[in-house]
């Protein structure tokens, strides 16, 4: 394990948003499903604005989110998109030795920086294949942060793997903010209460388009979320927001949710097979999510000449332990793949 201060050189702020920002392109950068939301949600959304003179009640949305995952309502915690509860686990929670396991989302580590916590960092190395080794997490950690499927990776990893890691005395923080995109929510947590220490965070701005909104909650055992829950401000969650968490937990949506996760593991092996007709790039062909993990030598200067072809990527050398020869790709319909793949070609042609 290694200790970083505030002086590494990883941009742990930037995220794939800053590579579309105020220009028009092809977005490969951003992991949110495209397309949505989707008419029957965006309905009762705005019927939820007539309600804005009251403050938000949240009981009707956790209830929903609870039967979900079939658990008590007093192990669900609303929360504005899973990023707000990376801010409540740095601050709220009495850890010393937090260690975050990467490559995966930054924000984890940011924001335990943030608190002024000295952070851990356990590498998974590319050699073998990203995958989990739960040895490689010091004992003495009391707090480890993963992701499942892990971004950027999109290496889904098997569940009993990451129950290894927990521990009594230990906050297992398990970031499940691309489960959903997972056929059957396999190696999912979710629901689990046999697990100690365990807090599984989810969002729902990924598959059903609510960036802008902001929606996302915690599950974990009823002392660990009142800690959180103390560390909001007063009404965390709009009125809004709270509707369309309790509609995206619906019986309907739950089954659209898993149309797309089948939708999106086609699309994915598609641009897998296009990507592995180029000599040059190299996939995490284990991918799980609605993103691939690429490594292209000059990786760097390829995603410059994609953005002069119409098409943003995110950059890789903002996550440990991956450097400028990496790049994670969204998964996208057909017809936008193959557009993609010809850009790629010439821009690895231009390269020389």
């Amino acid at each position: 394990m290694d200790l970083y201060p505030d002086t590494d050189a990883h941009d742990l702020r930037h995220h794939g948003d800053a590579e579309v920002r105020d220009e028009k392109l092809t977005d490969l950068a951003v992991n949110v499903r495209t397309d949505t939301p989707p008419h029957w949600l965006r309905e009762r959304i705005a019927a939820s604005l007539t309600s804005l003179a009251a403050y938000p009640d949240g009981r009707a949305a956790r209830a929903a989110v609870a039967e979900r995952h079939d658990l008590p309502p007093n192990r669900v915690l609303l929360t504005a998109g899973a990023a707000e509860a990376f801010v409540l686990l740095a601050r709220a929670l009495p850890v010393r030795r937090p260690v975050v396991v990467h490559p995966q989302f930054t924000e984890p580590e940011a924001a335990l920086r943030d608190a002024g916590h000295t952070v851990g960092r356990v590498v998974l190395r590319a050699a073998d294949g990203f995958r989990l080794d739960p040895a490689a997490v010091p004992e003495e950690a009391d707090l480890v942060v993963v992701g499942n499927p892990t971004n950027p990776t999109s290496v889904l990893h098997p569940a009993d793997r990451i129950t290894e890691l927990a521990r009594p005395g230990r906050i297992l923080v398990v970031d499940e903010a691309f489960m959903d995109a997972v056929p059957g929510e396999r190696e999912s947590l979710a629901g689990r209460t046999d697990v100690p220490g365990l807090v599984v965070l989810r969002s729902l701005t990924k598959t059903w388009g609510l960036a802008g909104l902001r929606i996302g909650y915690a599950l974990a055992a009823p002392e660990t979320l009142a800690l959180l829950e103390r560390a909001q401000p007063l009404w965390p969650v709009s009125t809004p927001a709270l509707v369309a968490a309790e509609a995206c937990v619906s019986r309907g949506a739950l089954a659209e949710a898993e149309h797309a996760a089948h939708r999106i593991e086609v699309e994915r092996a598609h641009l897998l097979a296009g990507l592995a007709e180029f000599e040059e790039v190299r996939t995490v062909s284990a991918a799980a999510g609605p993103f691939v993990l690429v490594r292209i030598e000059g990786a760097d200067a390829v995603r410059e000449r994609l953005r002069t072809l119409g098409f943003a990527a995110r950059r890789g050398d903002t996550f440990p332990g991956l450097d400028r020869n990496w790049l994670r790709l969204a998964v996208r319909d057909r017809v936008t793949t193959n557009r993609f793949l010809q850009a790629l070609d010439q821009a690895l042609l231009m390269g020389g």
